[in-house]
């Protein structure tokens, strides 16, 4: 893989966090009855900090969760291959039945995994209404899915590849575009 471009860098994402924060704040009057979700992996540090931001905004301390999606994967046979998929820990912190709950992820591309991750979701209760944030909207979609807030469109080819780094998990937060050779 040879990098392209770099997307976005610090301070591009977190202006871009900033502003989905308050797009999230205006189209729902407030924050009540909202809950954070982040799809693991790396829309869960995500997640923190549209929570951070929206609580120095508004000075609410949102509840949280982060959502496992793997055993709701349609690819996972593919992706997978013969080996145990890795399951990791579901864990949200309030009741989402009858609530305004905001799906966290990094990069938005075939809709797949915010499928699955609705699916995951629906079996944690019943929410009033699903919402979804994403850092990078790239296109290419498989499903009729789309972003309610989104950080950046990006438009790509179907032969490369974007990764999002964040300082949790990565020790930088940068966007970056390879091009698969």
């Amino acid at each position: 893989m040879k990098k392209k471009a770099t997307v976005l860098d610090e301070a591009a994402i977190r202006r871009a966090l900033t502003r989905v924060s308050h797009e999230i704040i205006e189209k729902n009057k407030g924050v009540d009855d909202l809950i954070l979700v982040g799809i693991k992996s790396r829309g869960v540090p995500l997640a923190h900090r549209l929570k951070k931001r929206i609580n120095d905004i508004e000075g609410i301390n949102l509840p949280i969760g982060e959502l496992d999606i793997t055993l709701y994967r349609d690819d996972l046979t593919k992706k997978q291959g013969l080996q145990d998929p890795e399951i990791k820990e579901t864990n949200i912190e309030a009741d989402i039945d009858g609530k305004k709950v905001i799906l966290v992820d990094d990069v938005l591309y075939t809709g797949r995994t915010v499928r699955a991750a609705m699916d995951a979701l629906m079996d944690h209760g019943r929410p009033s209404q699903i919402q979804l944030a994403v850092l990078v909207d790239r296109g290419h979609r498989e499903l009729p899915i789309r972003a309610d807030y989104v950080g950046k469109n990006v438009p790509t080819s179907m032969d490369e590849i974007i990764t999002v780094n964040v300082s949790e998990m990565d020790q930088q937060d940068e966007v970056e575009i390879f091009i698969n050779e």
